[in-house]
């Protein structure tokens, strides 16, 4: 426990290194950053980007799932709210995500927002195909960040990274396709483990982070720290484990598990916790618009979160970690 709590610590000094907003204090709303749309959510730097995003984004799988009318309402509330950070990935809905943000967001709001898309190819030729289909869809001819999707572990990895895939998103970075790379996963540590042992490319980096995660197979022990140390962007994901704070068993599914959310803590202690650590944007996938604004509620409250406190929410939860919590977990 001591090791534990010396270690979460440090990332939280950690985690001040990266603030950005005005005054270096989120939830101060005076002093919030602003753009020609209004306000926005405190901002932090990704990476070695240098960029400032807000601490919040909108995932693409759950616009993608939405009817188009929820769809365009969930984009409203979050670009009224002040998120400016907007994901998706060539596989969700088969490219029905990045079609529906075509539609509804790039066309007015290209200039002001952060465009995140990824490719799941593990062959060059499907890569490229992927980027491309992407920025068709997406209705844009360049990405803010494109992504290596879904690692699942070392041998993954290293299929990719022999069949050329890193190739490849060099090659569109150098060509202005996209202006930053990076990957993602949410399987095992072993495999951004292995990504980085093996390359230093990468601007960010998309994994799962949340109460549980700390006690098994953890993302923010295990790569946190080698994110941070090297200045790579750490985006967070999967703060409510995917569903399975709430009992579900699979992607995006509620269900008939224990649950973390309600019995042992609230949704606002789970998404505080992960920004304590240095996570430069939590990509939030919420079902429908009111699950937006109450993300977006809790972010301009945030003010931070003691040792104290942060060291008790992971020992009300550490019993339930495991496969069934993070189900997704290999």
């Amino acid at each position: 426990m001591i090791d534990r709590r010396a270690f979460l610590k440090s990332m939280a000094g950690l985690t001040t290194g990266i603030l950005l907003s005005s005054a270096c204090a989120e939830g101060d709303e005076a002093n919030a950053p602003s753009d020609r749309l209004g306000s926005l959510l405190p901002t932090r730097r990704l990476g070695r980007t240098g960029e400032a995003v807000t601490m919040l984004a909108l995932g693409g799988w759950h616009i993608g799932q939405m009817s188009e009318a929820e769809a365009q309402k969930t984009i409203e509330i979050a670009l009224e709210g002040g998120v400016r950070f907007f994901d998706s990935a060539e596989s969700y809905q088969s490219g029905g995500s990045e079609s529906r943000l075509g539609k509804l967001l790039v066309p007015k709001y290209r200039d002001d927002i952060f465009l995140m898309t990824k490719t799941t190819a593990v062959t060059a030729d499907d890569a490229w195909k992927h980027l491309e289909g992407s920025l068709a869809r997406l209705n844009t001819d360049r990405l803010d960040l494109w992504q290596v999707h879904s690692i699942k572990n070392p041998a993954d990895v290293d299929e990719r990274i022999d069949n050329s895939i890193l190739d490849v998103m060099l090659e569109a970075k150098a060509a202005g396709k996209t202006r930053y790379i990076g990957f993602t996963g949410h399987a095992s540590p072993a495999a951004h483990e292995r990504m980085l042992e093996r390359t230093d490319i990468f601007d960010a980096c998309q994994l799962a982070v949340n109460l549980a995660d700390v006690s098994y197979e953890s993302f923010i022990q295990r790569v946190v720290p080698t994110l941070a140390e090297r200045n790579i962007g750490v985006i967070g994901m999967k703060a409510l484990a995917n569903g399975g704070f709430f009992g579900g068993a699979q992607h995006g599914k509620h269900g008939p598990n224990p649950k973390v959310v309600p019995d042992r803590v609230s949704v606002s202690e789970a998404i505080r916790f992960v920004w304590s650590l240095p996570v430069s944007t939590l990509v939030t996938g919420p079902d429908n618009p009111k699950q937006m604004q109450e993300k977006i509620d809790i972010a301009k409250t945030f003010t931070g979160m003691g040792d104290d406190e942060r060291q008790a929410l992971i020992e009300k939860v550490e019993d339930m970690a495991g496969t069934t919590v993070e189900f997704y977990k290999a």
